[in-house]
């Protein structure tokens, strides 16, 4: 039975340590994107697609965290690192509704502005045909 448990806590350990990992590394990996992105859209901060890269990779990353902190809820052993470990989670599920909602209404923001554009375009192609001699066949 302590082989196993033993085996068994190595094992959690190792997959903390993995989706830890994944989790920065999607952070790092994000933020590369976003920078880049920025640079070539000549530092433009109100950048749409820059903050959708920016927060689709945090987003993301925090889920690989939250499943590495509920891991961890297998191997706590006291109050106080139940606690501690409760008290992360809240911080990273309340992190990531902000993510999401932030993603969700950048979303909107560009289907709205597309939606601006394909009208003008339509209107824009209405008044040229209008300014059209008529043609008789």
């Amino acid at each position: 039975m302590d082989f196993l448990h033993v085996l068994l806590t190595e094992l959690i350990d190792i997959l903390i340590l993995i989706l830890e990992f994944v989790g920065v590394l999607l952070i790092a990996v994000g933020s590369i994107k976003a920078i880049r992105d920025l640079i070539q859209s000549k530092l433009n901060f109100g950048s749409e697609d820059t903050k959708l890269i920016l927060a689709q990779s945090l987003a993301l990353a925090l889920e690989f965290k939250m499943g590495a902190e509920i891991l961890k809820t297998i191997t706590v052993r006291t109050l106080e690192e139940l606690t501690i470990l409760g008290a992360i989670v809240l911080m990273r599920v309340v992190l990531s509704f902000v993510i999401h909602w932030e993603i969700k209404t950048t979303h909107e923001d560009k289907k709205k502005q597309i939606h601006q554009i394909r009208i003008q375009q339509e209107r824009e192609k209405l008044e040229h045909l209008r300014d059209l001699p008529d043609r008789k066949l």
